[in-house]
């Protein structure tokens, strides 16, 4: 539990509050350029996720757990982006195993419930909406950028359905157009909502938990208890979220490069 109590009053919204590690701002030529606990935890996911990787770069006769679960995650990675990209798909595999693991990476140590330490709490960089924009739009970007590479203008033919009659082309193609360019919104959007509204359910049974137990009696113990359980339940969910929304957005990311590499 991370947020703040003041006079009665939970604020659940204080666990996303990006502030510098040190403990004060530095400047740069007018900018802002402290080194804040939200760059802090990308970096520990960057860290552990090579750790993990460098697992499998032992290549030994007789693999271990950790080699074959490193190789197990690379496989996860190729059959994705064989099914869902197909031909040409294996370029792809580095950028959406990166994207996938970072994402999963990141969700767990969001809820890793460090906040049972003193001064310690982690903090789940998923759950800002500016991290998962840049993420929705690098990848909407390479759409664009493998789309006309490959295909030039004949990309716009995205827009237009084989065998769409040509009466309704006026009506098709804008509709077309603007769910191609909501793909990025809708990328960021689902991861970040789905993050937040986890975190925020956690903090505020965790706040009922507390306040119940505080408070003693038959009642407040009653809701203790019952805060306690939700607690865990959301717990569980999250975790299946954390890897389900990683999957997602992996997936999502690959059928929208089948369509920049295949068009129809």
């Amino acid at each position: 539990m991370t947020g703040s109590v003041s006079a009665g009053r939970i604020d659940p919204m204080e666990q996303f509050k990006v502030e510098p590690v040190l403990g004060h701002h530095l400047t740069l030529f007018g900018y802002d350029v402290s080194f804040t606990n939200s760059a802090l935890f990308m970096v520990v996911v960057f860290v552990l996720l090579a750790v993990f990787i460098s697992g499998g770069l032992k290549r030994q006769l007789v693999p271990g757990r950790w080699q074959v679960a490193a190789e197990d995650a690379v496989s996860f990675i190729d059959n994705m982006v064989s099914v869902n990209i197909g031909a040409g798909g294996k370029k792809f595999a580095p950028y959406i195993f990166s994207l996938f693991y970072f994402i999963l990476f990141a969700n767990l140590i969001g809820v890793v419930p460090l906040a049972i330490l003193p001064g310690f709490h982690t903090f789940a960089v998923t759950s800002h909406i500016t991290v998962t924009a840049i993420l929705a739009f690098l990848s909407f970007a390479i759409v664009l950028v493998v789309g006309f590479a490959k295909h030039g203008f004949k990309f716009f033919s995205l827009f237009v359905p084989h065998g769409a009659p040509l009466a309704l082309l006026p009506v098709i193609v804008p509709v077309e157009f603007i769910s191609f360019m909501v793909r990025p919104f809708s990328l960021a959007l689902r991861l970040f909502v789905a993050m937040t509204a986890g975190h925020i359910l956690l903090e505020v049974f965790g706040s009922f938990a507390v306040q119940g137990f505080t408070a003693g009696g038959g009642l407040g113990s009653l809701v203790g208890v019952l805060s306690f359980v939700m607690i865990i339940g959301v717990s569980a969910l999250e975790l299946l979220v954390c890897a389900i929304q990683a999957y997602v957005f992996a997936l999502l990311t690959s059928l929208y490069l089948h369509d920049a590499v295949h068009l129809h």
